[in-house]
């Protein structure tokens, strides 16, 4: 069965099917959220309200849609939100140059090497768009036209996107290596 045949049963009230939704996307949503929130705690938590969200929801999803757009875009009103409450409960954010020393204080950093180090790095020091753009396009391997239907803009742009951020990235990792 596809993903849209699935989420259509469970529009259709057959919530087991779920379970299958939950096979197939959860890693790849996972290290979606991990890499916006630089965080995996707060990704596995992110991860479990995308699911939630999906059966809550599940009459919102339109059929004929791509399941994939929607359940990336039921992710990123997840992290948008997530985003907004931890923003207004806290005053002072955390500056890029903490997040950067954040990651590499990460246990997992004692596993990286050094390129994956200044890799992260670099993308931490990216606005929250460039790098939600990478993630998808070159993390998660989505096609720039389901990135277009994703964001509500045109696949020209996010070709110009993708480019600028790329760019933009390549010149943190040069200067960080610098260091």
């Amino acid at each position: 069965m596809t993903d849209e045949q699935i989420m259509e049963a469970v529009q259709n009230g057959d919530l087991q099917q779920a379970s299958l939704l939950f096979d197939r996307y959860h890693q790849r949503l996972f290290n979606f959220l991990a890499r916006l929130t630089m965080d995996r705690e707060v990704a596995e938590d992110l991860t479990q309200n995308v699911f939630l969200r999906m059966i809550r929801y599940r009459n919102s999803y339109r059929q004929g849609l791509k399941f994939q757009s929607w359940i990336y875009q039921v992710a990123r009103n997840v992290f948008s939100d997530h985003y907004q409450q931890t923003k207004n409960k806290k005053a002072d954010f955390v500056a890029v140059e903490k997040m950067s020393e954040h990651i590499a204080d990460n246990e997992d950093s004692a596993m990286m090497d050094e390129q994956e180090q200044l890799l992260q790095k670099s993308m931490a020091l990216l606005s929250e768009e460039q790098r939600e753009l990478l993630v998808l396009t070159r993390f998660q391997h989505m096609k720039y036209e389901e990135v277009a239907v994703l964001m509500n803009t045109t696949v020209a742009n996010i070709k110009v996107k993708v480019h600028r951020a790329i760019a933009k990235l390549r010149e943190h990792y040069f200067e960080l290596e610098k260091i």
